[in-house]
């Protein structure tokens, strides 16, 4: 890995000037996947490499040669991100480089069609990063439903609401015992800048969850994408934290929406995917939510 800054970074005025995706992107207006980007690669530096399959930063990019991205990007089919990243990550190692592999992938390309790869190169041990930016549908082809879309949203496959709940991805790579894996939201820029060096300091697989609201997929104004993402933390849907060789650590805006988390319906309310929900379906989301910050709550005090 290449050799990232000690100093501390305490608030976003300490985190590096320089940027390596730029100004022309093709995002839409609020796009927070985007600005996710923006600041894991200031977290990487230039001595870094994307892997992105098929998703919404293969169009945000641009077109080569005059794309937006000031380092490698190597663009590959939907299911073999984390494969080409293997191959990658080995090739570097053997030339003595310590170059930044980092895959950044939907939530189509993580959690449907991706994951055999996924897995595969988490049980061989590849030295690489993950980042699963979810905005909880194939936001690229017209968003439609994908396995991390959440019980009751509406999408375009999904009009009458999707009827299962989200795939709960993060157990799944739980399963796999990474070295690091963590919980982002794109509302909480230096939360997610510090995980990336965090990650980037460890070898092996390491893998970041990072909730990425989507203006037109989710149905809110533009302006609310940082306000929708700290509802989601406030409320306690998204739960933000990391598990650093085993042990669960829940981070500081988080802990307090845990101990009085505020309603669920401020979340649900300013979000069109979600309109004419039955009382009952909102009443299953907030067990669910409950149920998943006493899990979280248990493991980190160590209780089974």
């Amino acid at each position: 890995m290449t050799d990232i800054s000690r100093r501390s970074v305490t608030n976003l005025s300490a985190i590096p000037k320089e940027e390596y995706i730029y100004r022309c992107t093709s995002a839409c207006a609020g796009c927070s996947s985007s600005l996710c980007l923006r600041y894991v690669l200031k977290a990487a530096g230039p001595d870094s490499v994307l892997v992105v399959p098929a998703c919404c930063t293969s169009v945000i990019q641009g077109i080569y040669p005059a794309t937006a991205m000031n380092v490698p990007v190597y663009n590959v089919a939907f299911a073999a991100a984390a494969a080409c990243a293997s191959g990658m990550s080995e090739a570097f190692a053997a030339t003595g480089k310590e170059t930044n592999v980092i895959v950044y992938a939907g939530d189509g390309g993580t959690v449907d069609i991706g994951i055999q790869s996924l897995s595969g190169a988490f049980e061989r041990g590849t030295n690489f990063l993950y980042i699963c930016y979810d905005n909880e549908a194939y936001g690229n082809t017209g968003m439609q439903r994908s396995g991390s879309t959440p019980l009751g949203a509406r999408t375009t496959t999904t009009p009458g609401g999707k009827p299962t709940s989200k795939k709960d991805l993060d157990r799944i790579v739980e399963a796999h015992n990474p070295p690091y894996m963590a919980t982002a939201c794109s509302a909480y820029p230096l939360d997610l800048y510090k995980k990336v060096r965090k990650a980037l300091s460890i070898r092996g697989p390491k893998f970041i969850h990072i909730l990425a609201p989507c203006p037109p997929g989710w149905r809110y104004p533009t302006e609310k994408t940082v306000e929708m993402g700290k509802l989601a933390v406030k409320t306690g849907v998204w739960v933000l934290y990391e598990r650093e060789f085993g042990k669960l650590t829940i981070n500081g805006p988080s802990k307090a929406a845990m101990r009085k988390p505020e309603p669920l319906e401020d979340y649900i309310s300013g979000q069109g995917r979600f309109k004419n929900l039955s009382p009952e379906t909102l009443d299953l989301m907030r067990q669910q939510v409950e149920q998943n910050i006493q899990r979280l709550a248990r493991e980190e005090e160590g209780v089974c």
